[in-house]
């Protein structure tokens, strides 16, 4: 499963997206690709699909279904503010559901311990910015990786999480964009081998 989400088409962000989609093709991979721009995906979390046995819209219940029977999940965006775009924190909230992506023990006390569901045990993480690499981890501990890493893969059962960011975008220049994509097409290269 491969998602995106930058609102941009001729952004960075949408050409790793496109390196990952054609290497995941390349080596074998059928790829369930959404970039939520395109699709006008609805970030706002309804009250109503709060319940876990709730009626989920038609194109929520197809993210969810790709996203529990992913061997793999690839996803692609920019840091803004320490966080992903809305967009794609609404994607969060209604597709990494319960029952969806973990579930908690009815012996678990109230505790709220998470038992992983997702049957995919390795996610790739690009992120694009415009803050120095240094700087990012100095002052903001990069709060991106402990986002993806911890708070939503390893909670869901995904334990083995790569990160890669790509900064400084502003001032990078198209030799080393093209350079970046290289690496891009190496890493989903490297995690996702072609099926023997």
């Amino acid at each position: 499963m491969l998602v995106l989400a930058h609102p941009d088409a001729r952004s960075l962000n949408h050409a790793i997206a496109e390196v990952c989609r054609l290497t995941l093709q390349e080596v074998g991979h059928s790829v369930w690709y959404h970039d939520l721009y395109a699709e006008g995906f609805e970030p706002l979390l309804p009250a109503a699909e709060f319940s876990r046995e709730a009626l989920l819209d038609h194109g929520v219940q197809q993210h969810c279904s790709e996203l529990a029977s992913a061997d793999g999940i690839v996803v692609v965006h920019p840091n803004w503010w320490g966080q992903p775009p809305a967009i794609l924190k609404g994607w969060i909230d209604r597709v990494v559901r319960p029952g969806v992506a973990y579930r908690f023990d009815e012996c678990d006390s109230g505790e709220g311990i998470p038992v992983g569901l997702l049957r995919a045990k390795v996610a790739v993480v690009f992120n694009t910015g415009n803050t120095p690499l240094a700087r990012e981890l100095e002052t903001f501990g990069d709060p991106l990786d402990g986002l993806w890493r911890n708070c939503i893969f390893g909670l869901c059962g995904v334990g083995n999480v790569k990160r890669q960011l790509f900064t400084v975008v502003v001032t990078s220049s198209s030799e080393q964009r093209e350079t970046w994509l290289h690496q891009v097409c190496e890493l989903i290269t490297e995690t996702f081998p072609r099926d023997s």
